[in-house]
């Protein structure tokens, strides 16, 4: 299988954790989560710490220039035959320009997928998210899709506009999903 890098998008709740897990589990390929960078930066404590441990548990998007540092970070220490799945990368349009200009600059094989789901599929699924792991922004739903369509809508326009982003209908079954993801990705 050649080496791929592979890019989930879409709302807070629209499933890009359960098929980037799905995805790896077929693959073998390790998955990275730029809100699991920013939480693992938050957790360490510090001046920048403790300020992103307070933006995350708002609901607020965290400053594109630290989540391109964490996608950054990540991307260039990749093997050169390396494959690797990005859940939740590219929620600004300068973030989106920075993964744009980075994956053609290593002129590697990428795919850029958008979870497509309705707002009111995302207010269920994390209402439900909230009683089983109780996620610190979960409370903040409403407050996660204003920055969703002030912010990361537009990103994935920006992606869109270069015709390298791969819709997915978000709403069926995890295993329907998964199983369009594979196709396109040309996997068994």
């Amino acid at each position: 299988m050649e080496s791929r890098i592979v890019l989930f998008l879409g709302k807070p709740g629209s499933g890009k954790g359960d098929q980037t897990k799905l995805l790896s589990e077929a693959t073998g390929w390790p998955v990275v989560s730029t809100s699991a960078g920013m939480r693992e930066i938050a957790a360490n404590g510090g001046a920048v710490g403790h300020k992103l441990k307070e933006t995350m548990d708002a609901g607020i998007l965290t400053p594109y220039w630290l989540a391109a540092y964490v996608y950054l970070k990540t991307i260039l220490g990749i093997p050169e035959n390396g494959s690797i799945i990005f859940d939740g990368t590219t929620r600004t349009p300068p973030e989106a320009e920075i993964v744009l200009q980075s994956l053609t600059w290593l002129n590697k094989p990428f795919t850029i997928f958008h979870l497509v789901v309705s707002d009111e599929e995302i207010k269920a699924r994390i209402a439900l998210r909230k009683e089983k792991e109780a996620r610190a922004d979960d409370h903040a739903v409403d407050m996660r899709l204003a920055e969703y369509y002030a912010s990361t809508n537009k990103a994935i326009d920006v992606v869109r506009q270069a015709g390298l982003l791969t819709e997915i209908n978000g709403e069926r079954t995890r295993e329907e999903i998964a199983a369009d993801i594979r196709a396109v990705l040309g996997i068994a």
